[in-house]
């Protein structure tokens, strides 16, 4: 495996040297790397200084004299992409060439001076940071951009990256799985322009939000850090938005401080809500944020009904409809009510010859003992219910069948026993009787430090899955985690030892810590056809159905329930509010989601 290059700094300590000013005849090379614009017209003016990073352009406005000329470039901005001037002189000046078009960007930039930083020891072995590999896949990539609802790079961008010397690409990888959950972008700004200064800038830090390694965003930060120090830069800087205050937390125990520095972007789409100005009147949770924001998108008008229970109304020219997040009126109160009940749900299916696990009422306790004994591992549920709530998975136990019983109780009348199969929880999202989405959904696990409790790092996760999921996603520290952390052969105060992993809950629900991840490209025809299928015996026109599988893969599959209400976030790249949004309002729908 590739290791990042922890060598001493080669730049001397003391007094930072000014150099005169680059001799942009040798220049000539280096100012436009990657650049995609291809006729002349869109070529910078003059000697000024643009970098391509896949995601847009970096325009260093130190290199520019004439503060048209910035404006020039920024208004030349490509659709799809983001430009950011940075170091910008006189940004009044600059907007005031083109304020329908250009606008300040309410972030803020912060500077790390090398001389201050203090390297952190450690790190963990549960993740490796390394250099961007041409065997890496750049869909890996452009998943944790859109997942944050950044710009991804244009297709073939990471292909040429060792063309462009001035970038630096790290990404983290899960040392048990290989796969790609976080990555971050340094400029060279002595390659790039000659810089004076001799500094350099990190641009792009993502992380997997269903990462459950912690430090996954400090240990690239770092990594980016002491690979450009080691090259004899002096200072990095950064721009993160004003109200990121996890990010700039982070950035700000690593030493960075902030400076007075501005940037200009062009006003499109990606950033209109910093321009705009945000929707103050929407206190929904964010299942119902990202159906109204894509609906405002559209020229759709939002009428909210009742924040706290997710109701609204959507309106366009003679039509509106009234929405409960996902649920909608164009769902039949037939279609909601076979969902509703689990028992029900199953029958449906079946009647279809669709496959579903053996299931039975818990009412008479001589048949519980008899299909525990038939199964030897059980699982007991609510007949209604949602969010994973009364829901115990794997139990072999009588006594923990009948405790299991009485707590599904609180939440329903009606209890069910269900035989346990084994395999991936698998979520399918049907939206017009089309697969929008598919993804695995994994129950919350911790990795040992070697100093927290088992106790802390379950608060710590929960925090983290809080933070990323604003809110929706915790880890309830209840019978139910402590039964699963003595599954695992510890108990809740035990310090675990470090880089050792426990799985803390048996359900992979959201709303108790789970992750998401999506499968969609790698979903098995038969595993298609079912959910399809599915959809259509219930008669719903938007539904997620829970499957349990072996194999993605593969064409094994049994349907455990179907939600009427399906969470719509944590789906990304898949357009699952795009597709809700064309079945609602089907004569909005643009050329992109056909």
């Amino acid at each position: 495996m590739t290791k990042i290059d922890e060598g001493k700094p080669t730049s001397k300590a003391g007094k930072k040297k000014r150099v005169d000013p680059m001799d942009l005849s040798t220049m000539a090379s280096l100012k436009h790397w990657g650049d995609p614009l291809e006729n002349d017209s869109d070529q910078p003016m003059g000697n000024e200084v643009t970098l391509d990073c896949g995601w847009g352009r970096l325009v260093f406005g130190q290199t520019f004299k004439n503060p048209q000329a910035v404006a020039e470039i920024i208004r030349r901005e490509k659709k799809g992409q983001r430009d950011i001037a940075l170091y910008v002189r006189d940004p009044n000046i600059i907007l005031s060439y083109s304020p329908q078009e250009l606008f300040l960007d309410p972030s803020l930039t912060y500077r790390l001076d090398f001389e201050q930083y203090t390297p952190r020891s450690g790190r963990p072995d549960a993740v490796i940071i390394r250099p961007f590999s041409e065997q890496d896949n750049q869909r890996d990539i452009d998943r944790l951009y859109m997942m944050h609802n950044m710009v991804p790079a244009y297709d073939g961008f990471y292909s040429k990256l060792q063309e462009i010397p001035a970038l630096t690409m790290l990404v983290a990888e899960d040392s048990s799985t290989g796969e790609i959950v976080g990555a971050v972008t340094g400029v060279d700004h002595k390659l790039a322009f000659n810089d004076p200064d001799n500094g350099c800038s990190l641009w792009a830090l993502v992380v997997d939000h269903q990462a459950q390694i912690p430090g996954i965003g400090e240990w690239l930060t770092r990594a980016l850090i002491e690979k450009l120090h080691s090259a004899g830069r002096e200072f990095m800087d950064l721009s993160v938005m004003h109200n990121n205050t996890r990010a700039i937390g982070l950035y700000e125990r690593i030493g960075f401080r902030q400076v007075p520095v501005y940037c200009i972007k062009k006003k499109n789409p990606i950033n209109e809500r910093w321009f705009v100005g945000e929707d103050q009147e929407e206190n929904l949770n964010i299942y119902g944020q990202i159906i109204t924001q894509e609906a405002r998108r559209r020229g759709i008008s939002v009428e909210i009904l009742d924040a706290e229970g997710g109701f609204f109304k959507l309106a366009l020219g003679g039509r509106s409809i009234t929405c409960r997040e996902s649920l909608s009126e164009l769902t039949s109160a037939i279609a909601m009510s076979r969902c509703d009940d689990k028992a029900v749900t199953r029958r449906v299916l079946e009647s279809e010859g669709l496959r579903v696990p053996e299931q039975i009422p818990s009412d008479d306790p001589a048949k519980v003992d008899a299909f525990l004994n038939l199964h030897q591992k059980v699982v007991v549920k609510p007949a209604r219910g949602e969010q994973g709530r009364g829901i115990k998975v794997g139990l072999t136990e009588l006594s923990e069948v009948q405790a299991a019983i009485n707590e599904a109780a609180n939440y329903c009348d009606k209890v069910l026993l269900e035989e346990c199969v084994d395999g991936e929880d698998l979520r399918v999202v049907v939206i017009d009787y089309r697969i929008v989405a598919a993804a695995v959904r994994r129950p919350p696990h911790i990795v040992g430090t070697g100093e927290d409790s088992i106790k802390t790092l379950v608060e710590k996760l929960s925090q983290h899955r809080a933070s990323v999921t604003h809110g929706e996603s915790t880890i309830p520290i209840d019978a139910e985690t402590e039964r699963c952390v003595r599954l695992a052969g510890y108990e809740m105060e035990t310090i675990l030892p470090k880089d050792i992993r426990i799985q803390v809950r048996t359900t992979a629900n959201l709303h108790t810590g789970g992750t998401i991840h999506d499968v969609t490209p790698h979903l098995h025809p038969v595993i298609q056809t079912a959910a399809i299928r599915a959809a259509k015996v219930l008669q719903i026109p938007v539904v997620g159905l829970d499957f349990l599988v072996p194999s993605v893969s593969g064409p094994d599959y049994v349907i455990i329930e179907a939600n009427e209400r399906p969470g719509l976030a944590n789906h990304e790249p898949q357009p699952t509010v795009e597709r809700f949004v064309d079945l609602l309002f089907p004569y909005t729908k643009t050329q992109e989601h056909e």
